[in-house]
């Protein structure tokens, strides 16, 4: 007989952690320790995040610095939410900016280096579905030579009236792509993509900054973090 499925012994020594706290449990820890490695702490905010860019900005600062982008109340417990269990004298302060679209810099860098590099720090790309268009884009009626004959039923797609005219890729009238301040379509991210118009940037800015004699806000950035928490 086929042994039964019912009545299985269940060993609960060996039921394994839930991933996610394991994982949140290490980034606690490593922010711990990067705050006993290094001198200061920032929280940034960001528009137009990429993460490739930021891949790269962290290799940039290995040397010298750890960035965290983790779940707010994670990195608020590693530093601290109150006097009584913060890491470090102080660092509690840094916890309540920890709001909407930000992480931390913890770094040996001077603070005029942090300053400059985040000031000068941008990196253009195209703009996804959703983010507000920075300009209006009209296509005038005529042919769109920058297109190969495959791509018309594609270019149709994407809402363009167009057609083939001797094998040539034709806009029948005028056609608005985005205007200016409204968000992009899944339709419109894509046609500019097509036509190579970046309206996204990448931009990081300081809203607080931490260190063991001296803390400080960032008027800037903070106002920037509360045009985030309000859309």
């Amino acid at each position: 007989m086929p042994k039964s499925k019912r009545n299985r012994p269940v060993t609960l020594s060996k039921t394994k952690k839930k991933p996610g706290l394991e994982r949140k449990g290490k980034v606690v820890t490593e922010i711990k320790q990067a705050v006993e490695q290094y001198s200061s702490a920032y929280v940034f905010t960001y528009d137009n995040m990429r993460n490739q860019k930021l891949k790269d900005l962290r290799e940039q600062l290995k040397s010298s610095s750890r960035i965290f982008l983790a779940g707010k109340k994670v990195m608020q417990i590693a530093l601290g939410r109150s006097p009584a269990d913060e890491a470090k004298t102080g660092l509690h302060k840094l916890s309540k900016f920890l709001q909407g679209d930000s992480g931390l810099l913890i770094t040996n860098l001077p603070r005029d280096d942090v300053e400059r590099l985040f000031r000068e720090f941008e990196e253009h790309d195209f703009a996804r579905t959703g983010t507000t268009a920075t300009e209006t884009v009209e296509l005038k009626e005529g042919p769109l030579e920058q297109f190969t004959h495959e791509m018309e039923p594609f270019l149709r797609k994407q809402g363009l009236p167009v057609r083939l005219n001797r094998g040539v890729v034709e806009l029948v009238a005028d056609h608005v792509v985005c205007e200016e301040g409204k968000p992009l379509s899944p339709e419109a991210a894509q046609t500019l993509r097509l036509l190579g118009i970046q309206m996204a940037t990448f931009r990081l800015y300081l809203v607080c900054r931490w260190s063991c004699d001296d803390f400080e806000v960032y008027k800037e950035g903070l106002a920037h973090l509360g045009a985030h928490d309000s859309s």
